[in-house]
């Protein structure tokens, strides 16, 4: 009886181990741009910061992950991280940050809208709010591109109960 487990055990085996390496990052600080480039592939940004320079890796007009890679003057990998995430938005200061502050900290947004009656630009940044609720961060900004404020709700796209886009109920 044993023998008809084996092939279900060693499956089960390949299956967990896949499962811990899923979403680690193929790359190590360390290692040259060239190497990031080759494993992760051309970015969908390119920002420039001071002397290093921030590679993003966004995940789909309205996916929940950006990865930044960050790399020194001398060309080697510093750090690689995602940063739709609470603790990244917490970084970002109403009343003194600035669009490209925004673009270096958390990425270019998935949706860009205007809001006439307050005259707010507002970028929109999809993501998975403590690693569990479907969220969005909205980031508003004036006319002159500061950072006015900062407000986060449920992302009605992935609540199937929210009849999205026809949000009225009846």
């Amino acid at each position: 009886m044993r023998d008809v487990f084996r092939p279900l055990l060693a499956a089960m085996l390949i299956a967990i181990g896949g499962c811990a390496s899923f979403g680690a990052p193929p790359i190590n600080p360390g290692d040259s741009e060239t190497v990031v480039l080759s494993a992760l592939g051309s970015p969908t940004h390119h920002y420039q910061d001071g002397k290093s320079h921030l590679l993003e890796y966004m995940s789909g007009p309205w996916g929940q992950t950006t990865y930044m890679a960050r790399i020194d003057a001398s060309g080697k990998l510093v750090s690689y991280e995602q940063v739709l995430t609470t603790q990244k938005f917490a970084t970002i200061k109403p009343g003194e940050a600035t669009k490209d502050d925004v673009l270096r900290t958390i990425g270019a947004p998935s949706d860009i809208s205007y809001l006439s009656l307050s005259d707010l630009e507002v970028w929109s940044y999809p993501y998975k709010e403590s690693g569990v609720w479907d969220s969005i961060m909205h980031v508003h900004f004036d006319k002159t591109g500061i950072v006015r404020r900062m407000e986060n709700g449920p992302d009605l796209r992935r609540d199937p109960d929210s009849h999205w886009p026809f949000l009225m109920r009846m």
